[in-house]
């Protein structure tokens, strides 16, 4: 590793096409609060996406669809408060870029100038090419996602694996060196075929990274409600759980209220 990577106070764009330059993988978790924001980051990760997925994980909506640029600007500004080194990278959600390049332009200036985040993300290829061109064009860091593009599941239906066929491949290909051109400095791929994934991230020269789309890719993303164990219903293959905390809170809580039924909690010592 460099001299110049051991020593990064701060992760950037720059920083993170030195890490793929040098082989280094990148790693990406969700974070949509300023107290998960300051765990993840006092871990050492990489990159923070305060994504659409809050429309999930936070509010319970089936899909990502729900949720506002309002609300993503509210849990940008809480993520940005409790972060020092990652960079923070925001999804700019359903609604507020696909119609046309203006407006995908006044989205993200918001997002930027109310949150303080660092760049933001769209989901597509050719169809949002032009939005992507004028954001960067702006001075903001534009990150793509391809494959299963959750914004856009009904149509396809499912949440099954994208781009197995030829024709959906290819496009993909297509679509990936499109958004490198345009100037983005990464891309997500989520839930493609992994010898698929690694072709695309070979071939780019941006950090290319992977949710369900194998090891060949620079980096990995997992949401970090689902890695610690926190949801419990949702166990797709890509998934690996580094914790279980649903039932270590649950249990807590349970202890709880025992306690404070039985006149255990608080104690003499717990009282003035």
């Amino acid at each position: 590793m460099s001299t110049a990577l051991k020593d990064v106070k701060r992760i950037t764009t720059h920083v993170l096409m030195q890490m793929k330059n040098e082989g280094k993988k990148i790693t990406m978790l969700t974070g949509y609060d300023y107290s998960m924001a300051k765990i993840l980051d006092d871990a050492g990760i990489d990159i923070i996406l305060v994504g659409d997925s809050a429309s999930n994980v936070m509010a319970g909506h089936e899909t990502t669809l729900p949720i506002t640029l309002d609300q993503m600007i509210y849990h940008a500004q809480s993520v940005v408060r409790g972060v020092t080194k990652a960079l923070v990278v925001v999804d700019l959600p359903f609604g507020s870029y696909q119609s046309n390049p203006g407006k995908a332009l006044e989205s993200a200036v918001r997002i930027m100038k109310e949150s303080g985040a660092h760049a933001v993300k769209l989901e597509g290829g050719q169809e949002i090419i032009e939005a992507v061109y004028k954001i960067i064009a702006s001075g903001i860091p534009v990150m793509g996602h391809l494959g299963l593009m959750p914004q856009s599941i009904y149509k396809y239906g499912t949440y099954s694996v994208r781009a197995k066929e030829e024709d959906e491949a290819n496009k993909l290909i297509s679509d990936a060196k499109l958004l490198q051109k345009a100037g983005c400095f990464g891309i997500v791929l989520e839930k493609i075929p992994s010898t698929l994934a690694t072709q695309v991230a070979q071939s780019l020269e941006i950090p290319v990274i992977g949710i369900g789309a194998g090891n060949g890719c620079d980096g990995q993303v997992l949401v970090s409600h689902d890695l610690l164990g926190i949801t419990k219903d949702f166990n797709p293959r890509f998934l690996r759980r580094y914790a279980d905390l649903y039932t270590v809170i649950k249990e807590s809580v349970e202890n709880y209220i025992e306690d404070v039924r039985s006149s255990d909690f608080p104690n003499e010592k717990e009282q003035y």
